[in-house]
């Protein structure tokens, strides 16, 4: 086995955490390696929309010119369709997403996946860091001292860093190695994704979400002629978009009554894979242990219904980062402050997506009633709307709306 001079931080994945924390250790001089098993990055078929937040996070982590130059997309208006609503009052209801940079945050900001993860490994390259792809026969072994054992280009390589960060996703290698339990809730229902070109004539600053009939729709362009498209649907039609002809199908579900130009994206053509992937989250309560830490989907994912994924992980980097250079021992326990963030926002992020999965992904005449009953009650301001948690942040919005009983009200109804 060949022992080389090891690195101050050894990030296991190269995907947006890993390499957005490769790129600014790096450019604060500290030595990193990311150790990557894949040779290239394909869609996965999530994590492209950033939340107004998560934009924010990008800007504080000096991130956000480099998406932007490499033709990061803003939306700017947001419209909830569905069959509860009629199209013209809902289109009265416009959110205008532009309107948040007064509370200082910039609009959604979408970017296909791959292309994310291909700009953020040339920047962390760019900016001294190492990336290895290939790896193999992958062994971490946490301690004071931990670590790295891998195969690289036919050589048994061994690092001893004075960290590992786990950034390898949600069936991380490096949490189960290290022995960090995982919590999961039981899925509630399944969604599809697909990326969708030639939608010329859909505007390309707008947004949408909505349920109708058996499914929750959800649109997000990337410029003017590709948009991204996500289906919510029932586990119990779980073979709705399996086989050989799924994207046809999941286009032909977009031809939808209630959304007013819904042609220009079911017209679109197939531009990446329709795949399904169970929506639930995962949490851990102490994201890690001597000389490991873990960040992005690894420490665990929030329900996709409610796009957090890419702001979460920004989040992690910015916050990891920090602690990092503010102390450089670098010992487990300057991470209790990450941990404690994390596990509140989690909480608060999970309540929020579970209003929306009872709300949006459950279907017949009695959810479709219970959606015109919450909003007729939000109206009168008799029932809490969790949804700005999905653009400002969840630690903008008043603590105590973060109340568990709001699920058993949903149920009731």
């Amino acid at each position: 086995m060949e022992t080389q001079v090891s690195p101050k931080v050894v990030i296991i994945g190269a995907g947006i955490g890993g390499s957005a924390l490769a790129t600014v250790l790096a450019r604060a001089g500290i030595e990193v390696t990311i150790l990557e098993k894949s040779l290239v990055h394909i869609d996965h078929v999530r994590g492209e929309w950033i939340a107004p937040w998560g934009v924010a996070e990008t800007q504080r982590l000096g991130l956000y010119e480099t998406l932007i130059a490499a033709g990061g997309h803003h939306l700017a208006r947001h419209i909830s369709y569905g069959d509860d609503i009629a199209a013209k009052t809902a289109e009265s209801q416009l959110l205008d997403l532009t309107a948040f940079e007064n509370a200082g945050f910039k609009p959604p900001l979408c970017m296909r996946h791959p292309e994310m993860c291909d700009l953020l490994n040339a920047e962390a390259i760019k900016s001294g860091a190492e990336l290895l792809r290939g790896i193999t026969e992958l062994q971490i072994i946490a301690g004071s001292a931990p670590e790295v054992r891998f195969r690289h280009d036919g050589v048994d390589r061994k690092f001893n860093p004075r960290i590992v960060v786990g950034a390898d996703g949600r069936n991380s290698i490096v949490r189960s190695q290290v022995g960090i339990e995982q919590h999961r809730d039981q899925t509630h229902h399944l969604m599809a994704g697909m990326l969708v070109d030639g939608t010329t004539g859909w505007p390309p600053d707008l947004q949408i979400f909505g349920t109708e009939a058996r499914i929750n729709f959800l649109a997000f362009p990337q410029s003017p002629e590709r948009v991204r498209l996500y289906i919510c649907y029932a586990i119990d039609d779980k073979r709705r978009f399996a086989g050989a002809d799924s994207q046809a199908r999941f286009l032909d579900a977009f031809r939808l009554a209630t959304v007013p130009g819904s042609e220009y994206l079911a017209n679109g053509t197939p531009s990446g894979p329709c795949n399904s992937y169970g929506n639930e989250d995962t949490w851990i309560d102490v994201p890690y242990v001597p000389g490991v830490v873990l960040i992005g989907d690894a420490a665990g994912h929030n329900d996709p219904i409610i796009g957090q994924g890419l702001s979460i992980t920004y989040r992690d980097v910015r916050i990891v980062r920090d602690l990092m250079l503010e102390n450089r021992n670098w010992g487990s326990e300057i991470f209790r402050p990450y941990a404690e963030e994390r596990g509140e926002r989690m909480r608060r992020l999970r309540l929020t997506a579970s209003t929306f999965s009872i709300l949006s992904a459950e279907f017949g005449d009695h959810a479709r009633e219970r959606r015109v009953k919450v909003r007729e009650e939000r109206l009168r301001n008799n029932f809490p709307d969790l949804a700005p948690a999905t653009f400002v942040g969840p630690d903008v919005i008043p603590a105590e709306l973060f109340d568990e009983t709001i699920l058993d009200r949903l149920r009731s109804m």
